[in-house]
């Protein structure tokens, strides 16, 4: 992967989990790097580790569903690094459960994390960059959103409509060298998939050509792909990593 000196990474969500190897990930491109989650904790515990080996780096607790804390967080890594480069989207949640069965909070719940964090921290981003004339966006959709799932009409929603915002933002920003792409994971243990039930995770399994589930390098690797100057000439773009589950 193509170097990130000099880069500054806003990695939302980044505390555990995708959001946390992604950081991981352009750290040792060389990027520094602003961790984001809800709880300051584990933010602190992030940054305390990319600290260690030797990336500049800043916790910022946040949570991006809501304008002025999104609007505050990226005030924050700017005045710590002058800029901001590369916004990652990756904060997000889950709450399953058929539609008839689906109480008005999750669905308001999901959309106000995964889909309107996203407007949220670009719209505070994107005008240093514009500014800059560089900027790279990367958001993190999901094969949900692509192909929909079972039990998931209010994330399927979410990351549908952020497939959606790529593609509207990346035709706003080119001409000021920002790119706008979205990737689309399929299943990747997490935290979040943990408490699903064995049968369940098998039944996935048998769906990925591949035969198995993907990791959170795997992930990592694409956001990395699409951060770097590589990927100058692509935008607009939903890259599915998810063993060939869903194909279009």
């Amino acid at each position: 992967m193509g170097s990130l000196e000099g880069r500054v990474a806003l990695v939302t969500g980044s505390g555990r989990g995708i959001g946390a190897t992604i950081a991981r990930t352009l750290a040792d491109s060389g990027a520094s790097i602003c961790i984001n989650d809800i709880d300051q904790k584990t933010a602190e515990s992030t940054a305390a580790e990319l600290e260690a080996t030797g990336v500049q780096t800043i916790a910022v607790q946040a949570d991006v569903g809501d304008f002025e804390q999104a609007e505050q967080m990226v005030k924050t890594a700017i005045d710590k690094f002058s800029k901001i480069d590369i916004l990652v989207n990756n904060a997000g949640l889950t709450r399953d459960r058929v539609l008839m069965r689906m109480p008005e909070e999750d669905w308001d719940l999901v959309l106000r994390v995964n889909l309107k964090s996203a407007f949220n921290c670009s719209k505070a981003a994107v005008r240093n960059m514009m500014r800059n004339r560089y900027g790279r966006i990367v958001n993190m959709a999901s094969v949900s959103g692509v192909a929909g799932n079972f039990g998931q009409t209010n994330y399927s929603a979410s990351k549908a409509g952020l497939i959606g915002f790529t593609k509207a933002l990346a035709r706003e920003v080119a001409t000021r060298n920002i790119t706008v792409n979205a990737v689309a994971p399929g299943y990747v243990p997490t935290d979040l998939t943990d408490d699903m039930a064995e049968e369940f995770k098998e039944a996935i399994k048998a769906q990925i050509p591949m035969g198995r589930f993907g990791d959170k390098q795997d992930v990592a690797n694409a956001v990395a792909f699409f951060a770097s100057d590589e990927a100058s000439y692509i935008t607009g773009q939903v890259l599915n990593v998810d063993g060939g589950m869903v194909m279009l």
